[in-house]
């Protein structure tokens, strides 16, 4: 059996957002000047109207800059559609914490899964309540 592959083409919506409306976008929010962006990464007003106008592309170096001056993940720069997270988290942040969770024993795991699970129940149980009242 064939099988038929259609393209879709999806027309709701914004159309997707390249890295250099992206830079002018956060670099607009900013209220920075192209010059003051390019000092800040290292370059000059020229070369940051070619990013913006997309006749060029930032290097990985480039991108790592942008991302630090404006302090928004690198992600975020990248791939139209991620939510918008600061590059450098403050400390004591969750995921930070996440990101250790591989070091815990598997009783340790089952002890954090347990306390997460109960917490979830206990925020149901308080929205439930408060849709009662």
């Amino acid at each position: 059996m064939e099988s038929e592959w259609v393209l879709r083409i999806e027309e709701e919506g914004p159309p997707p957002m390249g890295l250099g409306a992206r830079i002018k976008q956060l670099r607009k929010e900013a209220g920075w000047s192209q010059a003051e962006l390019g000092e800040k990464i290292g370059t000059d007003s020229q070369r940051v109207s070619r990013y913006e106008n997309e006749r060029i592309a930032p290097n990985i170096d480039g991108i790592v800059r942008i991302a630090e001056a404006f302090n928004v993940s690198i992600d975020h720069l990248l791939v139209d559609g991620i939510p918008r997270r600061p590059l450098h988290s403050a400390e004591h942040n969750l995921g930070d914490h996440l990101a250790n969770i591989g070091e815990l024993s598997e009783s340790d795991l089952e002890a954090l899964t347990n306390v997460v699970d109960g917490l979830v129940a206990k925020n149901r149980l308080k929205i439930l309540a408060g849709g009662l009242s």
